[in-house]
C-alpha cells in the first residue's frame, strides 16, 4: 500500500469513528428523554429500542401505581410473539437476580425508578 492509500484508509477510519460517536450520542439523548438507563445488555440495539418503547408506553398507560406483574407479562408476551419463545421478564423497584440467557438476549434497564430485566432462554423439546 502506498502513502496515499494509507492516508485514505486512516481518514476513512477516522470518519467512521466520528459517525459511530454521533450515533451513540443520539441514542443516549433519546434514552435520556425517555428517562431510560441501560444497566447491562448484550441485546442488539433494535431489540433494546423495542423494549424501551414497549415499557415506556405501558408505564405511561398505567394509573399512578406501578403494576409490575402487568408490565412484566406484557413485555414477555410482546417479545414471545415477535421474536419467538422463551422470553422472561422481571419488573420491580428492588430485586436481585442471577440468570442464564441466550446470546444476544439479555437486557437490564431502568425507567424512572422501575427496573426491568428481560432475557431469553433456549427452548429444547423434551424427549419422552
Amino acid at each position: 500500500m502506498d502513502a496515499a492509500e494509507e492516508e485514505l484508509e486512516r481518514r476513512s477510519k477516522f470518519l467512521n469513528s466520528l459517525i459511530q460517536k454521533k450515533k451513540a450520542k443520539e441514542e443516549q439523548d433519546q434514552n435520556d428523554s425517555l428517562n431510560i438507563r441501560v444497566r447491562a445488555s448484550d441485546m442488539p440495539l433494535h431489540l433494546q429500542k423495542k423494549a424501551f418503547k414497549c415499557a415506556r408506553d405501558l408505564l405511561d398507560s398505567m394509573p399512578a401505581k406501578l403494576d409490575s406483574k402487568r408490565l412484566a407479562l406484557a413485555l414477555k408476551k410482546e417479545f414471545d410473539s415477535t421474536y419467538g419463545p422463551a422470553w422472561h421478564c422481571i419488573v420491580g423497584t428492588s430485586f436481585g437476580s442471577y440468570v442464564t440467557h441466550s446470546l444476544g438476549g439479555f437486557l437490564y434497564f431502568s425507567i424512572d425508578k422501575v427496573y426491568i430485566l428481560l432475557f431469553k432462554t433456549a427452548v429444547e423439546p423434551l424427549d419422552h
